[in-house]
């Protein structure tokens, strides 16, 4: 680059750099301040810069460092808070389902009682033997309040199926027989003779008797030595039919 000095007998001033003009300027400055005071407050406010400085290149290097785990812990905590939300509805529908079933258990667990004690009590009726009337004898448990209060109360067992059995017979045998076979069914229990009285049906003496039983579920074993016993092939005697061969 050419320069042309424009005031002959001045001589040109030096290009001095910016970095030697600052070193220059605080050169100046120091000579100037002669407090040492102040110039300990200089020193301790450009450390303090210094420290600032150092502390907000150091976090901003630790936040950059830290900020992929961030990005991953969110990520993480994204997915399982889908996770939980899934496991809590499939519990619900779980639980949906159980109480689905209970309510189907307890609604088909008693369909075939009444079948179960008519085929029993089919089976038990001897020759000469008739029923009249079998009826459903209702029971009523009260609830039991427990002793603690604190503690909650157990479900209360339904009763079990109670029955009245009322028929007649020529053969006094064949009421005897009747209460044992009722007994030996695995279906019926507490077989209880209430009457046995003779009365007079088509002007002729019968036994007219009433009997009281309970339905039990049997084991599994129990049902299946039932199912695996032929039917008894006794022939239906009629109550006129009887009265009859009784006259003859």
């Amino acid at each position: 680059m050419i320069t042309i000095n424009l005031k002959p007998g001045t001589k040109r001033a030096k290009s001095t750099s910016s970095v030697s003009g600052v070193l220059t300027r605080l050169k100046g400055a120091g000579e100037k301040i002669k407090d040492p005071y102040r110039l300990g407050a200089l020193i301790l406010s450009l450390a303090w810069l210094g420290f600032v400085a150092f502390g907000q290149i150091s976090t901003s290097a630790e936040l950059a460092s830290l900020q992929p785990k961030l990005d991953q812990a969110r990520a993480e905590n994204h997915r399982f808070r889908a996770f939980l939300g899934e496991k809590k509805r499939l519990e619900s529908v779980r639980d949906s389902i159980q109480a689905q079933i209970t309510t189907i258990k307890n609604v088909d667990g008693d369909r075939y009682v009444w079948p179960h004690i008519l085929d029993e009590i089919a089976r038990a009726v001897p020759p000469f033997t008739w029923l009249t009337d079998v009826q459903f004898v209702a029971q009523v448990v009260a609830p039991v309040t427990p002793a603690d209060t604190t503690k909650p109360a157990r479900p209360v067992e339904a009763p079990p199926v109670a029955l009245m059995i009322n028929g007649r017979t020529v053969d006094i045998q064949g009421y005897t027989r009747l209460l044992r076979q009722l007994e030996d069914s695995p279906w019926i229990k507490d077989v209880t003779a209430i009457s046995a009285n003779t009365v007079i049906d088509h002007n002729k003496a019968v036994t007219a008797f009433v009997l009281k039983a309970n339905y039990q579920k049997p084991s599994l074993a129990a049902t299946h030595a039932v199912e695996s016993e032929p039917a008894p092939n006794h022939p239906v005697v009629r109550p006129a039919a009887v009265a009859q061969a009784r006259g003859n």
